[in-house]
């Protein structure tokens, strides 16, 4: 490159021109310019993107949003009396489950029931009839509690963890189940029940609000709220569905419970 031509460069390039002390002009001019020439030549050599190409790397490196919670009020409470908690349920917008429900499910059994079932959240069965566990795993769910002398229509209260289907029957997330939270504590306060029987780890662990495993969950009573409620932890029906040989540990559950109840107070 001539000097006439890099000095215009390194004019359009904002580069001062470097002279060594006691260096010739044109020394300094050599020295500058070299960086300039193999910058254009690294240039000219590397292949650019075509603009669609630039635009997806640009997307595929862009922060991803963060994940949509609910921002639940905490000071939140509940109607006490059974027609004002179905009216709240009902009528619920305090999460992001509400607006893809085709309707609540509130619960069914009897209000003075002495146990209570909960399970983690109403599926695609539940969402359309309003009504929980009514599918297969419901079916299996009343054979077990028959095996004990229950029944939904007779003796026991059966409820969700939340009152909405989460969208593609996956498990509620943590914000859900505090925004439900109030009405399920509700329930419990005006069944006072004598036991409660959660179905699940999902249910187990937002009753208890730790992320401890089933495994360690099932076997001991636990305790729920400031009443102390007892409350026991086995396997969720459509989990013996798919694990029939896991049947015999649910009977095994299922006569402790049945002795808890039989106990004299």
């Amino acid at each position: 490159m001539k000097t006439t031509k890099r000095k215009q460069v390194l004019k359009a390039l904002e580069i001062e021109t470097w002279v060594p002390r006691g260096a010739e002009p044109a020394v300094a001019e050599e020295v500058t310019a070299a960086p300039v020439e193999e910058a254009e030549k690294r240039g000219r050599g590397r292949p650019r993107l075509n603009p669609a190409a630039e635009t997806v790397a640009a997307t595929k490196t862009a922060v991803q949003p963060p994940k949509a919670t609910t921002v639940v009020r905490t000071d939140y409470v509940a109607p006490a009396d059974w027609e004002g908690l179905r009216a709240a349920v009902k009528n619920c917008d305090r999460c992001k489950l509400c607006p893809t429900r085709t309707q609540t499910v509130f619960g069914v059994g009897n209000e003075q029931a002495s146990l209570m079932v909960v399970g983690e959240g109403p599926g695609a069965d539940e969402d359309a009839t309003g009504e929980p566990f009514v599918g297969r795993a419901g079916k299996l769910l009343d054979e077990m509690l028959k095996s004990i002398g229950r029944s939904r229509k007779d003796n026991v209260f059966i409820a969700n963890v939340v009152k909405c289907r989460p969208p593609g029957n996956r498990d509620p997330e943590a914000d859900e189940a505090e925004a439900c939270r109030p009405y399920l504590e509700r329930q419990i306060q005006l069944i006072k029940p004598k036991m409660i029987m959660a179905l699940g780890r999902i249910a187990a662990q937002r009753l208890l609000q730790t992320d401890e495993p089933l495994s360690r969950l099932r076997g001991p009573i636990h305790t729920y709220g400031p009443e102390k409620t007892p409350l026991f932890i086995t396997y969720h029906p459509a989990y013996l569905l798919r694990s029939p040989r896991e049947k015999a540990k649910s009977w095994d559950d299922l006569k402790k419970v049945y002795r808890y109840l039989e106990k004299p107070e």
